[in-house]
């Protein structure tokens, strides 16, 4: 059984940054594509990054570029999020996300594995 465990929310001011991990179980990790997600309160859930974790290779959302790093940890089997520069939009919940295709989507609906989600709060 595939598990997904987020860690590293928090509250920070705005211009801060954040870690986040999305530490995987019950599969082997190369096998995944992992995204992470945001959801604010009443809004949709977007997608933020992907990472393959076979290559590294990321993905992200255009209004992150530059300030988001996605990168991948194999002996932990850890993708995680530096998220820096943070604004106070960016503020919700995040998830992390998994499923056995290639391609770097953001698209929600292509994900079969999904963590609890932690909060992230950007706030003076």
């Amino acid at each position: 059984q595939v598990q997904l465990v987020e860690s590293g929310g928090g509250v920070v001011q705005p211009g801060g940054s954040l870690r986040l991990s999305c530490t995987t179980s019950g599969v082997t990790p190369e096998l995944l594509t992992i995204t992470w997600f945001r959801q604010a309160p009443g809004k949709e859930r977007v997608g933020v990054s992907s990472c393959r974790s076979s290559s590294g290779e990321t993905n992200y959302a255009d209004s992150v570029k530059g300030r988001f790093t996605a990168f991948r940890d194999s002996a932990k089997n850890t993708v995680s999020l530096q998220m820096n520069n943070l604004k106070p939009e960016e503020t919700g919940v995040y998830y992390c996300a998994a499923y056995g295709g290639p391609v770097l989507t953001l698209a929600d609906r292509y994900y079969d594995f999904w963590g609890q989600g932690t909060q992230v709060t950007v706030s003076s």
